[in-house]
């Protein structure tokens, strides 16, 4: 929730913002006035209008999210529009100071249920939320940035569930596994990752072939042996025991059927 000083900022950033705020304060007076539903609403557009440069200075403070600016602006403009429909000047506050919260509640409302890439549990969404504010309530409280405990004791929580729910701002933006890491070397995170090792899988066939290999005829062996082992063409091995290519491809058929048919026997015992 913006404090006192938000709103002062916000007024004297706005170029002409003292002669914007007593028109927005006098259309908003006649339109509670108005007796024509016609005439208040023209007043309440025309009021709208005047402070739609106001919101969108609101939604700015929003920038480089996980969502695109021009979405939260619009969301800062339905915001005003709900202040300015809902405004009473006879309650004594003035527009400013009611719009404000208004605005940022329709901005935080919908980050909630549009900003997040990853989307954290509820229950940590909402702590998030009371943690930001507080926060901020604190800094100006304490004269600089609370600490976890200080923020755990002001919330009545642990604080590990503080740390748990601060964590969880990279789920708005997490980080590409193509950008560079933090280390001196720049490397990508995705360097860093492990993957698959083909060598499992050789290993354990290479351990379920092997038994069943040595039980293959001397010549059956060698021929595996030239072929898969050595990388050998099926040309070359038949010059090298003395047949045709054509029957070396009949012998590699006829071995790893066998093989294959030896193999499914041991997985049904198993």
């Amino acid at each position: 929730m913006p404090g006192q000083s938000d709103l002062q900022n916000v007024k004297e950033r706005n170029h002409d913002s003292q002669d914007r705020w007593e028109l927005t304060h006098r259309l908003l007076s006649e339109a509670a006035a108005c007796i024509d539903p016609d005439e208040r609403r023209r007043l309440q557009d025309e009021a709208i209008l005047v402070n739609r440069r106001w919101a969108e200075s609101i939604a700015r403070r929003y920038a480089n999210r996980s969502v695109e600016l021009s979405d939260v602006i619009q969301v800062a403009q339905l915001g005003l529009v709900n202040a300015v429909r809902r405004y009473s000047p006879d309650r004594g506050v003035d527009f400013a100071s009611f719009a404000v919260p208004t605005i940022s509640g329709e901005i935080k409302r919908y980050f909630r249920d549009h900003g997040w890439t990853i989307r954290p549990p509820r229950r940590i969404q909402d702590l998030h939320r009371q943690i930001t504010a507080t926060s901020s309530e604190l800094s100006q409280e304490l004269g600089h940035t609370p600490t976890t405990t200080e923020i755990a004791d002001e919330l009545g929580i642990p604080v590990d569930e503080v740390d748990e729910a601060v964590s969880c701002r990279s789920c708005y933006t997490p980080a590409s596994i193509d950008a560079p890491s933090r280390t001196d070397d720049g490397v990508r995170l995705s360097d860093t990752l492990g993957e698959t090792d083909g060598g499992f899988a050789r290993s354990e066939a290479r351990v379920a072939l092997a038994p069943l290999c040595r039980e293959l005829p001397e010549r059956d062996r060698q021929i595996l042996l030239l072929r898969f082992f050595r990388g050998w063409t099926q040309q070359h091995i038949a010059q090298e025991i003395g047949v045709t290519q054509m029957q070396v491809s009949r012998l590699l058929t006829r071995i790893l059927l066998t093989l294959r048919h030896k193999l499914e026997g041991v997985e049904q015992i198993r």
